[in-house]
């Protein structure tokens, strides 16, 4: 039986547990209805015998099947096919502040910090289908990549295109955060997210992030923070060659981590500290599971009804009963 077929009333199918009684009941009126004659030699009666009155019992079987068809009509058999539809009742607009100064091309994640970070946040978005999503990139300065939007293709492409040497050199945290702000302050959503990344502490720019913090908490927008890099030391890019090839050396990871917690605990998100690729990637997949979007999906199910012709086939057993009762073996009644 296919997935998409059903019976509205399978109760009525129990009635084919009468079928065994009504075949006892046509047997018992079909002997008792039979005349007997005794004779004591029936040597002359020996002549060829018609096929016609061997197949008479095809008669009651006709019947039951037009029993048989009539009980599976009043089960209602359907098919059906079901069409969804969904409704998003409580959106969600998240800005993501990417940090791209050039301490992100630090090789303690592979194959650096910014690739692996690219890496996650497309997955990220890509498990958004019902949210708006801007990105703002920072450096010493703050630039917006793509206001918020449904469209997740510009999105992905976006985070693809992020690279180092675009802004002013130095890690602007407050203006990177303040940026984010203004892209989501006014958007009609029920629920506003920053994710701001960075690697390092604030050396630039000229908006403090502790007021911006506070900016973001009134305007009730919920800033998760991300420090990026492992602990200890990491080879980070500090000249660049002829060519333009980056020079690498060991430095000591820095991250303004009270900073990071405190913009967090204002404004009712949380801190995280990603020291791996695998760590980053987990961090991403807790936002998403906390930041839920609330969508009802409406189901539409188009019923299409099969006992017509279980009736049909009904009234054909019975037709052709009758048409044999009172033609073919009309002589043997």
């Amino acid at each position: 039986m296919p997935e998409n077929f059903e019976f509205l009333h399978p109760n009525f199918l129990w009635l084919f547990a009468i079928l065994p009684l009504l075949v006892g009941w046509f047997l018992w009126v079909k002997n008792k209805g039979r005349a007997s004659l005794k004779m004591g030699n029936t040597s002359g009666f020996l002549i060829s015998q018609s096929w016609l009155p061997k197949t008479k019992a095809i008669l009651p079987i006709l019947r039951m099947l037009a029993v048989s068809a009539l009980i599976i009509a009043l089960a209602r058999p359907r098919t059906y096919s079901v069409s969804k539809k969904t409704k998003t009742n409580k959106g969600i607009d998240i800005v993501m502040a990417i940090d791209v100064s050039a301490s992100m091309l630090a090789r303690d994640l592979r194959p650096n910090r910014l690739e692996a970070l690219k890496k996650v946040a497309t997955t990220f978005v890509n498990q958004r289908p019902n949210d708006r999503i801007g990105i703002v990139a920072y450096a010493g300065e703050s630039f917006t990549k793509t206001p918020v939007t449904s469209d997740k293709d510009i999105v992905a492409r976006t985070i693809k295109e992020l690279n180092w040497g675009e802004l002013e050199g130095g890690t602007a945290i407050g203006m990177g955060l303040g940026a984010a702000i203004n892209r989501v302050k006014d958007s009609k959503a029920k629920s506003k997210v920053i994710i701001l990344l960075t690697d390092g502490v604030n050396n630039a720019g000229f908006v403090d992030p502790v007021t911006a913090a506070e900016i973001a908490k009134d305007l009730e927008i919920k800033v998760y923070t991300i420090g990026l890099g492992t602990n200890g030391m990491a080879q980070f890019p500090v000249s660049k060659n002829r060519d333009g090839s980056l020079n690498f050396q060991n430095q000591m990871v820095e991250i303004d981590e009270v900073l990071l917690k405190k913009i967090a605990k204002e404004t009712g998100g949380r801190y995280f500290r990603a020291t791996s690729n695998t760590k980053l990637k987990e961090i991403y997949n807790e936002i998403n599971k906390m930041e839920k979007t609330e969508v009802e999906e409406f189901k539409y199910y188009n019923y299409d009804e099969q006992f017509r012709f279980w009736v049909l086939l009904a009234g054909f057993f019975l037709l052709l009963e009758l048409l044999l009762k009172f033609t073919i073996y009309k002589s043997f009644i």
